[in-house]
């Protein structure tokens, strides 16, 4: 019964890896738009996770796989995001909005004992999805350069956490990443019969694991001190690159026909997935409030873009947020039992261009 399940769930995730959710102009460089986690929960809460362990007993951090003590019931979750973003260039004052509605999160978890718990989820890692058309014309003649590209990453985790004392857990978790990306330049001119191609598919296989740490010391009133810290490391599996470079036309709007090769090649490399690690520190009371803050840090990689290397640079995130329960006792009045969250961040992100970092 186990063996269906686990099949099941992950016949599940390969069936939403089809949705692409690339909304970021940046999304068609390297592999895609990343998502710092996509459970709504930590989302709102400005992405606190490390240093949070929840007040209630019907959720699972994946993020922090030590960060479990309180849960006491089997829960499963199934999230849909919206994603609403509005961008505007200097360039003729351009702007666009985009919009995207994809499956962020699908998980069960569970208490083994009071002291081990775990947890099985899905989410989408990254992804990429644009298409941006530069011609130009000079005597008569038009050049035109069509970037397009699409794609998503997923990530399957397994998670189990162990408290080792009241005050301290341990957890573990790994990641299985999988999915693929392409990346294609097409380039004609007026005349031309053909189109030049050049293709990069990126083939993703890939384990890492996190490992996670918690110290909750409880103080008088009600109130608490949370420390929490996580590591990822340790890619095995593969990323297989292939680039192509070939002339053809379509036959119709998605077929090519007379394909000739020009040239071809093959690479592999276990790098694409970066080791990264983070600090978090919260204070609360229970039931009532809860204020925490968090730093991220991830390596840069490098991976194959267009048929050349493309390089990540190191990215930092800052963390704030935090929740607020006016009265969980209060029946008669609804929203005094609602809990209110809050959260901002600052990223450094992993992109640079003419040495001008893109942050957010």
């Amino acid at each position: 019964m186990k063996r269906i399940f686990v099949l099941s769930f992950l016949s599940v995730g390969i069936f939403a890896s089809a949705q692409t959710i690339g909304n970021s102009p940046y999304a068609a460089f390297g592999i895609g738009d990343v998502k710092f986690d996509n459970t709504v929960e930590a989302n709102v809460m400005g992405g606190i996770t490390t240093a949070y362990i929840t007040d209630f007993n019907n959720s699972f951090n994946f993020r922090n796989p030590a960060a479990n003590t309180n849960l006491e019931l089997t829960t499963f979750k199934f999230e849909i995001s919206n994603e609403n973003n509005f961008f505007k260039s200097d360039v003729n004052n351009l702007s666009v909005t985009k919009h995207s509605n994809y499956i962020s999160n699908i998980s069960i978890a569970f208490p083994i004992t009071k002291k081990m718990k775990f947890g099985l989820g899905y989410q989408p890692y990254s992804s990429k999805k644009y298409s941006v058309l530069v011609s130009d014309t000079q005597n008569g003649s038009t050049t035109a350069n069509l970037f397009r590209g699409e794609g998503t990453l997923n990530t399957v985790q397994a998670a189990v956490s162990y408290q080792i004392t009241p005050e301290f857990a341990l957890g573990a978790r790994t990641n299985f990443y999988f999915g693929n990306l392409y990346d294609i330049d097409e380039l004609t001119t007026t005349n031309s019969e053909l189109i030049n191609g050049y293709e990069t598919k990126n083939k993703v296989q890939s384990f890492n694991f996190t490992l996670g740490s918690t110290y909750q010391k409880k103080m008088a009133n009600d109130h608490k001190l949370t420390l929490g810290a996580t590591y990822s490391f340790g890619n095995t599996g593969k990323m297989e690159t292939s680039y192509t470079n070939s002339t053809y036309y379509y036959s119709s709007p998605d077929t090519k026909a007379n394909i000739s090769i020009i040239d071809e090649n093959t690479s592999e490399d276990k790098q694409l997935i970066p080791s990264e690690g983070s600090f978090g520190a919260g204070y609360g009371k229970d039931l009532k409030w809860f204020l925490g803050t968090q730093f991220d840090f991830k390596n840069g990689e490098t991976i194959q873009f267009l048929g050349k290397p493309f390089a990540y640079e190191n990215s930092y995130r800052m963390s704030v947020g935090g929740w607020y329960l006016p009265n969980i006792n209060n029946f008669r009045n609804y929203f005094s039992r609602v809990v209110y969250r809050y959260g901002a961040y600052y990223e450094k992100e992993n992109l640079n261009f003419s040495n001008q970092n893109i942050n957010k």
